[in-house]
C-alpha cells in the first residue's frame, strides 16, 4: 500500500479511498470525512483521527496503536473489537 506517513492531511475528503495495507503512521487525518474508506490491513499507529467521519470504513486488521479517535465517528464501522 501507500505510504503517507507523517502526512498532514487535515479535513481531507477521503470518501471510499482503498487504503489497503497503507502506512499511514503518525498521519493527521483530523476532521477528515473517512466514509467507507478500506484501511484494511493499513498502518495507522499513532493517526490523528480527532473528529473525522469514519462511518461504515473497513478497520480490519489495522493497526490502531496510539491512534487519537477522540470525537471520531465510528458508526457502522467494520472490524473494531
Amino acid at each position: 500500500g501507500a505510504n503517507l506517513s507523517g502526512a498532514k492531511l487535515t479535513g481531507a475528503k477521503l470518501t471510499g479511498a482503498n487504503l489497503t495495507g497503507a502506512m499511514l503512521a503518525w498521519v493527521d487525518l483530523t476532521g477528515a470525512t473517512l466514509t467507507g474508506a478500506n484501511f484494511a490491513g493499513a498502518n495507522l499507529t499513532g493517526a490523528n483521527l480527532t473528529g473525522s467521519n469514519l462511518t461504515g470504513s473497513n478497520l480490519t486488521g489495522s493497526n490502531l496503536t496510539r491512534t487519537n479517535l477522540e470525537g471520531a465517528n465510528l458508526s457502522e464501522v467494520i472490524g473494531m473489537t
